[in-house]
């Protein structure tokens, strides 16, 4: 209920700045008093919409005490005014690539700004909309309280504490973070930076999943962001989502048969190459990654039609990980 009311008071308030603005547009000197009752809402209310469009668009909105009521100091255009219905069919197409990320705040919020944009220019109810799906996919409700804590720590570059399960162990654990970045991936939310309960007390940059962690409180503990905060830099070049490990890795794996065209569909890796061997059938790519563990899990999601030549611990891996299967069957 507190996420459907937040979207409606979004949705309100969006029409509210547009009526606002061509108010005071028009040239008529409106005061508080005035707009409030055209919207139905209260005084404070406009007040607070009107230090929005200030600090927010940067409209120069002024009090004329001789006229009673606010205008335009410099000349200001509504930047919901000037979306084209084409960009807002594209923002509608957008919000359809996101649905697996609906019952979240952050698809409410922004799903909540293209309705209202979809909706002034009459875009909302095209039929082009549906020719542009997802399809269905595992979805993942955040706490929508655990979501507002981490995204206030962002905005205050504040520690967050908090409880958390691992995956790779049961037992809950207390940590610190200074948080770097929000991640998203597959309808997943994850939370990067710099948990200073890693290795023994030593501290290290970790990966956290949001629907694993518990108890949040923002510290307010203030800590100075690094300038290479970015988890994609911790990636090695590789492109295999929300995984890192300290040392890069050059791959090289063999592919055949149908997973020949799957691996040259994608770029996996900035530095990727690839290599035909047309008479043993054969795709070979080397890249370089510090995810080993997604590789591996990529390379086994094609059977035997992948298999992985360097680096010689990785293949090992590989066949261990084959062998584990093979005494389950």
């Amino acid at each position: 209920m507190a996420t459907e009311k937040r979207h409606i008071d979004s949705h309100l308030m969006l029409e509210r700045l547009s009526k606002i603005h061509a108010k005071i547009k028009s040239g008529c000197y409106p005061n508080t008093k005035q707009l409030a009752l055209d919207n139905e809402v209260s005084v404070p209310t406009i007040s607070r919409d009107i230090e929005f469009l200030r600090e927010r668009f940067g409209a120069d909105i002024q009090y004329d005490a001789s006229q009673r009521g606010y205008y335009y100091a410099t000349d200001f255009t509504m930047p919901l005014n000037v979306i084209s219905s084409n960009d807002v069919l594209m923002l509608s197409l957008v919000k359809q690539l996101m649905t697996q990320y609906e019952g979240s705040p952050l698809y409410t919020e922004i799903s909540s700004i293209i309705d209202f944009l979809a909706d002034s220019q009459g875009v909302g109810k095209s039929d082009f909309l549906k020719r542009v799906a997802v399809p269905p996919l595992p979805k993942v409700v955040v706490n929508e309280d655990v979501w507002n804590v981490i995204v206030e720590c962002l905005k205050e570059n504040t520690i967050i504490a908090f409880d958390y399960n691992g995956r790779w162990n049961t037992a809950t654990t207390h940590r610190m973070l200074k948080p770097y970045q929000i991640l998203l991936q597959d309808g997943l939310y994850f939370v990067f930076g710099f948990d200073e309960n890693a290795d023994g007390g030593k501290g290290g940059e970790r990966l956290f999943y949001l629907s694993r962690m518990k108890n949040l409180e923002n510290t307010k503990k203030t800590f100075e962001l690094p300038e290479d905060f970015e988890f994609a830099s911790r990636c090695g070049g590789g492109r295999f989502g929300a995984f890192k490990e300290a040392r890069k890795v050059r791959y090289e794996i063999d592919f055949y048969d149908d997973a020949r065209q799957f691996v040259k569909d994608c770029i996996w890796a900035d530095d990727q190459e690839f290599f035909e061997i047309e008479e043993e059938h054969t795709t070979t790519i080397t890249f370089s990654s510090s995810q080993s563990t997604k590789v591996l899990e990529w390379v086994l999601s094609q059977g035997v039609n992948a298999r992985p030549i360097a680096p010689a611990e990785f293949v090992e891996r590989w066949k261990n990980e084959i062998r584990g299967l093979a005494k389950v069957l």
